[in-house]
């Protein structure tokens, strides 16, 4: 039987599955691994189970000789590991996408009514005693409905946020992505990040990490929205120039962001911390129970069908 390493605790039913399969290992540490701890993962299992933050770079896979021969990783992006490394070392990575989809969609919703309706500065005033009653121009925010959405990045999360913003709030949807999209909605493709910054009343990000997209939003994004404009991130936080976004929050050019990923989490800015016009949430996208499972139980079958000589169903090398 193939032993298998999981590199975090993951919900009861997952592990359940994967002890029908593997003779399994659990690390009880919710930390991200240390150097030290992947290369004995490496060394000592058949296949590791890794997530966000276990940082498989090069240098984890100099040593070679390696006794692991995949990495399921739990989550769609998968930017923490060099897939060419693992690639050159004959280890397979696969990941999980299509179970985080919906949630991770809802969870940009959530961001964008937040922000744009102000619902954390109105909690903080009624939890700091400081609510004084309901008055005609008392925390006026922006009605979403109607207005324009501008998604960069076209795949199926920005689609599944498209489709909310239309149906659900009759939402123009304008969006910006390296290839022209057909879909089941009106959507106007922009020829640039800025054209489309410039025209959205919500400017939405959902583009993968990594190299290619490494500070995609910087302060010509910025320069480019409307004062009244929210800008919301749940894609990786380095897509996003933290200092620039804060700049642009501080000086009013923009009206607010929503944020559920940040540049080097789980740090945030204090400068961040500070703004009433930001709503900052603890990468919260996939954070419910059934999804979690969802993306376990697929990572269990991409390890279940490696082992058994098939193709995993979401292999990326």
């Amino acid at each position: 039987m193939s032993r298998v390493f999981l590199t975090r605790p993951l919900p009861d039913s997952v592990i359940a599955a994967a002890e029908t399969h593997f003779d399994v290992e659990v690390r009880a540490s919710t930390l991200p691994m240390k150097p030290a701890e992947m290369r004995a993962a490496l060394a000592l299992y058949d296949g590791v189970l890794p997530t966000l933050r276990d940082n498989f770079d090069a240098g984890i896979f100099e040593a070679g000789g390696h006794r692991c021969k995949v990495l399921a990783n739990f989550g769609v992006g998968y930017n923490h590991i060099d897939v060419a490394a693992a690639r050159a070392c004959d280890i397979t990575v696969t990941n999980t996408p299509g179970a985080v989809t919906d949630a991770t969609a809802d969870i940009a919703m959530t961001l964008m009514l937040m922000s744009a309706r102000r619902a954390g500065e109105g909690e903080r005033m009624v939890r700091g005693n400081a609510w004084e009653g309901w008055h005609p121009t008392q925390m006026l925010g922006l009605h979403l409905g109607g207005k324009t959405v501008g998604i960069i990045g076209m795949g199926r999360i920005g689609q599944a946020i498209a489709r909310r913003c239309h149906h659900g709030f009759g939402m123009d949807v304008i969006y910006q992505n390296r290839s022209e999209k057909t879909l089941d909605l009106p959507a106007e493709r922009m020829e640039s990040i800025a054209a489309l910054a410039a025209r959205a009343d919500v400017v939405v990000v959902a583009v993968p990490g990594g190299a290619d997209t490494h500070h995609l939003i910087g302060t010509d994004a910025f320069d480019a929205m409307q004062s009244h404009a929210h800008f919301i991130n749940i894609s990786r936080g380095d897509v996003v120039d933290e200092a620039a976004l804060i700049s642009a929050l501080q000086s009013g050019h923009i009206a607010g962001a929503g944020l559920d990923v940040y540049e080097h989490e789980p740090q945030v800015p204090p400068a961040l911390m500070a703004l009433e016009n930001a709503v900052l949430l603890p990468h919260l996208g996939t954070a419910a129970l059934e999804v979690r499972e969802a993306m376990g139980l697929l990572a269990i079958e991409n390890l279940r069908a490696f082992f058994a000589g098939e193709t995993p169903p979401n292999a990326v090398n």
